[in-house]
């Protein structure tokens, strides 16, 4: 119920804010507007408002929106009111209108980010954990507990921010320059990751987040887990596996994920008796590879990881630039990875459809409000990034045409319109089809 509401609560706002761009340009621009719908399909809840009696409409299906026009090409048109067709009115009132509501979803994030800022982000220090062996982090010479300053000259503060910075580099090749705190600087080459390199957290280039050292204490078990069948319970402390001592969590952890449906012998000491028990660990798929899981996690000491926290919070003026400098280069980001994925140098598997988008949305909403709101902002600019494509059917399209009709000084015609919304119609059902896709796929992994 909470992946579900969070996921109603996302689309209704992201929807409602895109369309009433659409809405106040019209209105702003002499257009009358004769509904604004939530939804697709047929009306749940209407009613008709103002002084141009607009029809205000929730529909069935929630997953988009519409803001339907007076215009002289889908019906008659009152004599009195032809002043008022959106057909009527100027190119360059047309593209406003159009590139409102995009406008109105990177709006929203700057304001989201803007009153996170202000309020204060909980975050974690950018400090990286042990690289994985042959990774562009390893070759760079990066340490377990390195802290990361700069990327490139620009300032990172928190783990977010090296993640992008990276990821970014990543997207163009490049061989991004980190500066250490200590004053040490390596530089990662990132001109050779395979095209899924995202879909694995940043494990391809080798940068997680630092990991205290844990003690292998169980501090879960869960239910019907291979573990639980095992009879191992919280409070467990692990001393080997397979008869190699487990000094940490980490030996523990690594030892089960390299032995996926193989028996595996566990020495655990419970309540100061030792005793000795055998399981197998569950076969999973995780980034193409088979791991070994047996649904146990480690007992945590949060004084461990103060020192790994910190906040980003700026004083009203500055959070307003840090909240637009954000938007942008989330909006640059994402325009170039939809690029690289067309040009095949990126993995399809990092579009997300309905389904990954509501699990994000319902597990954001569990972590609190600044979570969710953060999610929100970054779906928002997802969605003015998309709309803003030049593939007929969507607002890039038409802006695409109002812009030709401007340098050839009349509209495009009828038949350029029509087989542009069919080519349109295929690219955004093929985007579905793929979103939909690695949806499952992900469900099934």
């Amino acid at each position: 119920m909470t992946t579900l509401l969070s996921f109603l609560v996302l689309i209704f706002v992201l929807v409602i804010v895109h369309e009433y761009g659409h809405y106040l340009a019209a209105r702003l621009s002499g257009v009358k507007v004769l509904r604004f719908s939530v939804g697709f399909g047929r009306p749940l809840f209407s009613r008709r408002l103002g002084r141009d009696n607009t029809e205000w409409s929730i529909a069935a299906l929630p997953l988009g929106g519409y803001v339907k026009m007076l215009d002289e090409r889908e019906g008659d048109v009152d004599g009195s009111e032809a002043h008022r067709a959106f057909n009527r009115a100027t190119v360059w009132r047309r593209i406003a209108i159009v590139a409102a509501g995009p406008m109105a979803n990177f709006l929203l994030a700057i304001a989201v980010f803007w009153v996170l800022l202000m309020h204060g982000i909980p975050a974690i220090k950018p400090v990286i954990g042990e690289p994985g062996v042959g990774t562009p982090a390893a070759l760079a010479g990066l340490r377990d507990g390195d802290e990361v300053a700069r990327v490139d000259g620009n300032e990172i503060r928190t783990f977010s921010d090296l993640r992008l910075a990276l990821t970014e580099a990543a997207a163009k090749k490049a061989r991004p320059v980190l500066e250490l705190a200590n004053g040490e600087a390596r530089e990662l080459d990132l001109s050779n990751l395979p095209k899924a390199y995202l879909e694995g957290d940043g494990k391809a280039i080798g940068v997680q987040p630092y990991m205290p050292p844990l003690a292998p204490v169980i501090g879960r078990v869960e239910p019907g887990s291979v573990a639980e069948a095992a009879g191992l319970k919280p409070g467990d402390r692990i001393l080997a596996v397979d008869g190699l001592a487990a000094t940490h969590w980490r030996d523990f952890a690594e030892r089960v994920r390299g032995r996926p449906g193989m028996e595996t012998e566990l020495q655990v000491e419970s309540g100061g008796v030792r005793r000795s028990l055998r399981l197998t660990p569950a076969a999973l798929s995780e980034d193409g590879q088979r791991i070994g899981r047996v649904g146990v996690g480690p007992e945590v000491d949060p004084a461990l990881f103060e020192s790994l926290q910190t906040e980003e919070r700026y004083p009203p003026l500055t959070a307003l630039g840090q909240a637009a400098a954000k938007t942008w280069g989330m909006s640059v980001l994402s325009l170039e990875m939809l690029g690289r994925m067309v040009l095949g140098q990126v993995s399809w598997r990092n579009l997300s459809g309905p389904v990954s988008i509501a699990d994000y949305a319902g597990q954001s909403a569990e972590q609190g409000w600044l979570s969710f709101a953060g999610f929100l902002a970054i779906v928002s600019i997802g969605l003015g990034v998309i709309n803003l494509l030049p593939v007929p059917l969507l607002d890039g399209g038409h802006l695409m045409y109002y812009f030709v009709e401007v340098f050839r000084g009349r509209p495009v015609s009828e038949r350029v319109m029509e087989l542009g919304a069919r080519i349109g119609m295929a690219i955004i059902g093929a985007m579905i089809f793929l979103a939909l896709y690695n949806d499952v796929l992900r469900l099934l992994e």
